[in-house]
């Protein structure tokens, strides 16, 4: 249970009958999950935690893993990363535009196309402190409730495939235009009350300097309506025990997931919250196929974006550890694997920009 003054979440199926407490201003309103601690002295703050079911979760002070490519124990990764994100926090988004010359904005315009949400649906992005996904999702869920009608989107012109009203998602195949349309019907006959149909979006996040960051931002993004219909809540990808099962219609993550310790885990942290019907969307840097592509995509990363990191922001090592994760981050085939094995069926992936990321999609049968 999160406690804010009073209960927030409850341990039920029932998402919808305990709805969160609002926070569209201050960022002391930020909900703080018990599985994440306010301590920031040394790792051993994210050591213990507890899962969804009441038993004991463990970064491993024994077991390794990589950090870039360091190896390290688990819960000095957890530390490292929670580290990383803290200095970098108040340059994200300068830095973003800067290494990707503003390339990123049309990647995550992209992949909340492809989310194409409705006006109902329920998301929770997770990894998305500043509230880039979560923002671009309300501007789009607004666009489709006043244009029910609405076709293609100004990015349609990166797009050369032939673009769906919001209510006919775009389909692999026909089992999943199938599927899609059940789901949406299920969507459309739910007996929602006001209150808790105006709150859209949960924007969940480890590190509490992330969701200052977006929670000021909120402020100047999005329209005061827009604010009341976005959560925040401090708690780890892995380790969602404050949200019940079934509660969500989509899961975002982007550039979050390769930050994690166990990325298994949070796949299947994904599938358990999300409700049956339920959509997950990852955005993530992955890996350019063609050889000549690759050597300067590799050229670029290892010799200028730390030195911009280091000019822009004051801090070399977090940005090479940023190029590093994502060299050790498994294919876009090996991640459909991942998906598939967490049990999401109708999963694809699809290459932005010579594969310098990709977006991977399944969905909860």
């Amino acid at each position: 249970m999160i406690e804010t003054g009073r209960k927030v979440f409850c341990r039920t199926r029932n998402w919808k009958r305990f709805p969160l407490v609002r926070s569209p201003v201050g960022i002391h309103a930020t909900i703080r999950s018990k599985s994440t601690s306010a301590s920031a002295s040394g790792y051993n703050d994210n050591t213990y935690q507890e899962n969804a079911d009441g038993k004991e979760f463990r970064y491993s002070l024994d077991k390794e893993t990589h950090f870039g490519f360091e190896t390290v124990s688990e819960a000095e990764k957890a530390h490292k990363v929670k580290s990383v994100f803290e200095n970098v926090a108040d340059r994200y988004d300068v830095m973003n535009d800067c290494m990707s010359a503003g390339v990123h904005r049309i990647w995550k315009d992209i992949f909340v196309h492809r989310i194409n949400p409705g006006s109902k649906t329920r998301m929770i992005d997770v990894a998305g402190g500043t509230g880039d996904i979560a923002f671009r999702f309300l501007k789009f869920q607004r666009a489709s409730a006043s244009d029910p009608f609405r076709v293609g989107s100004p990015i349609s012109v990166l797009d050369p495939r032939v673009e769906l009203p919001p209510e006919q998602p775009r389909a692999e195949n026909e089992a999943e235009a199938q599927y899609q349309a059940i789901g949406s019907q299920s969507q459309s006959n739910s007996a929602e009350n006001e209150e808790v149909t105006s709150r859209s979006v949960l924007v969940s996040d480890i590190n509490p300097r992330m969701l200052e960051v977006g929670q000021k931002r909120a402020l100047t993004a999005l329209s005061a309506n827009e604010q009341k219909r976005i959560d925040w809540l401090e708690a780890d990808a892995e380790n969602l025990a404050s949200i019940p099962d079934d509660s969500f219609d989509i899961y975002t993550i982007a550039f979050g997931i390769r930050n994690c310790v166990h990325i298994e885990n949070v796949i299947h942290e994904a599938y358990r919250v999300l409700k049956p019907g339920g959509r997950f969307m990852c955005l993530e840097f992955s890996h350019v196929p063609n050889s000549l592509l690759r050597w300067v995509y590799d050229q670029y990363s290892f010799q200028v974006i730390p030195a911009m990191g280091q000019v822009i922001a004051g801090d070399w090592d977090s940005y090479k550890y940023l190029v590093e994760s994502i060299r050790k981050f498994p294919s876009q085939d090996e991640f459909k694997s991942l998906i598939q094995e967490a049990g999401f069926r109708f999963v694809s992936y699809e290459n932005l920009t010579f594969g310098v990321t990709a977006i991977h999609s399944g969905y909860k049968i």
